[in-house]
């Protein structure tokens, strides 16, 4: 085991990276199910159900977190432990400030919600580059390695807009 897989802030980052995106994976899924339904859809319904479902993710991201250390530690985390917890699963709702701003835009009728939805899924796209490109920039690999890692995630991730874009076309 090297040093990298015991550094708790390492461990924290990384849990905190991954819950970064998971979030923007369930912000693109319902707004690529708003915007496929957009013909009336009020901004407030498309604010409220983009916050509400962030944050009931969230929520059972904490819960796992919570359940997993109780089942592996057999104890309550500690209360440094629980800061953690809270800051990783929750620190993760910034992935959908964007979004939420082009919503409020909507609201203010400087773009269509449609604008706004749109101007969002390419929000989080961009994101998930940046996220999979942050990922590999310090990985000790060759530059056609991390070329290729790159590709796979950008694959990866068009394989999930197309699955969402399917079940909601």
């Amino acid at each position: 085991m090297n040093a990298q897989t015991t550094d708790p802030d390492l461990e924290h980052r990384a849990e905190a990276l991954k819950e970064r995106v998971y979030v923007t994976f369930t912000g693109l899924a319902v707004i690529i199910a708003m915007q496929s339904h957009s013909n009336g859809l009020a901004v407030g319904e498309a604010a409220a159900t983009l916050a509400i479902t962030v944050v009931g993710t969230l929520l059972a991201v904490f819960v796992a977190d919570l359940v997993s250390h109780l089942a592996v530690h057999a104890t309550l985390p500690t209360r440094a432990e629980l800061g953690v917890m809270v800051r990783v699963s929750f620190g993760a709702f910034a992935a959908v400030v964007l979004p939420l701003i082009f919503i409020a835009a909507a609201a203010f009728d400087l773009w269509s919600i449609d604008a706004a939805l749109r101007a969002s899924i390419i929000a989080l796209v961009v994101s998930l580059i940046l996220i999979g490109y942050l990922a590999v920039r310090r990985v000790p690999m060759a530059w056609w390695k991390r070329l290729i890692v790159l590709g796979a995630e950008f694959v990866l991730g068009l394989a999930v807009v197309g699955l969402e874009l399917l079940a909601h076309g």
